[in-house]
């Protein structure tokens, strides 16, 4: 998260590999750097197995790799010129493993942000298959966006409501200021939610339902506390259930646009979501973004 837990988005990664996902994603990118004032870096990566991928995909008898790298960036400098017209643009074309190239190229150029599909399905559908996006999510230092995991996309744009899932953790105080700080300055309306996992197998009892609801109302109370640490104010659910599919039916009960998780929730070995961050981002019928 940036210093303070203030938003700070001036130089946009989009990792891109001429696919109808990717194109997709074009919008919700030059909305963000529209919103933050933000330059596009377009990053397409040549991955090490090219060479063998079955005939007409890969490098053809007689051609170099490195001839068929600059057809890519002369290809690539074409790409999205009208979708982009008007923002700062530098179009980079890669070679190496994709996931390692884009966090590598994140860390070493000052990346704020990387947005980027789920999935891949063009010539280079090796970009942005599952392994990249894992590899990228875990990794990578700074907040990634995600497109929702589907072939169409909601029209592309900024936010009208975010809601963030809040797990408690140590790090949730500084999600909270980020997350209130971002849609502030995106122009949404902030919801939280917390999930309570159940704790019996018989709630229809009378007895089990309360036990759960003093168990609810418990985690209710405390991340009411930590809002109030955090000077945040939003609309706050405490849910119980299994935290993929409430996380993400409360995402459509509430409409929202975007997810926002914390980045401990990937990384730490005692974030309760940190197993279910994958399933959020390909069961989410709207982006999420991970900081």
């Amino acid at each position: 998260m940036s210093k303070g837990h203030v938003v700070v988005i001036k130089h946009i990664l989009f990792p891109f590999d001429f696919s109808a996902q990717g194109f997709e994603v074009a919008p919700f990118v030059r909305a963000f750097a529209s919103r933050f004032n933000a330059s596009i870096t377009v990053l397409s990566v040549i991955p090490p197995w090219f060479e063998v991928m079955p005939a007409g995909m890969g490098v053809r008898t007689g051609e170099d790799v490195s001839d068929w790298a600059r057809a890519l960036q002369s290809r690539l400098d074409q790409a999205l010129v009208t979708e982009f017209a008007g923002v700062p643009v530098e179009r980079i074309t890669d070679g190496g493993d994709p996931g390692f190239r884009i966090t590598d190229f994140a860390h070493s150029h000052g990346v704020d942000l990387i947005m980027m599909p789920t999935h891949g399905l063009g010539v280079f559908r090796s970009l942005l298959v599952g392994s990249a996006t894992s590899k990228v999510l875990h990794d990578a230092r700074v907040p990634v966006w995600t497109a929702a995991h589907a072939e169409q996309q909601r029209t592309g744009g900024l936010p009208k409501t975010v809601l963030c899932s809040v797990d408690g953790s140590p790090t949730s105080g500084a999600l909270l200021r980020w997350a209130a700080d971002f849609s502030t300055r995106v122009g949404a309306a902030l919801k939280l939610l917390h999930v309570v996992g159940p704790i019996t197998d018989w709630p229809l009892l009378e007895r089990e339902r309360a036990l759960q609801e003093q168990v609810r109302q418990a985690a209710h109370a405390r991340i009411v506390s930590l809002q109030a640490s955090a000077g945040v104010q939003a609309p706050l659910r405490v849910a119980v259930g299994e935290i993929v599919a409430t996380v993400t039916e409360t995402a459509r009960e509430e409409d929202a646009d975007l997810i926002l998780i914390g980045r401990g929730s990937l990384q730490s070995a005692l974030g309760r979501l940190r197993t279910h961050a994958y399933g959020i981002i390909q069961r989410s019928a709207c982006p999420v973004l991970s900081v």
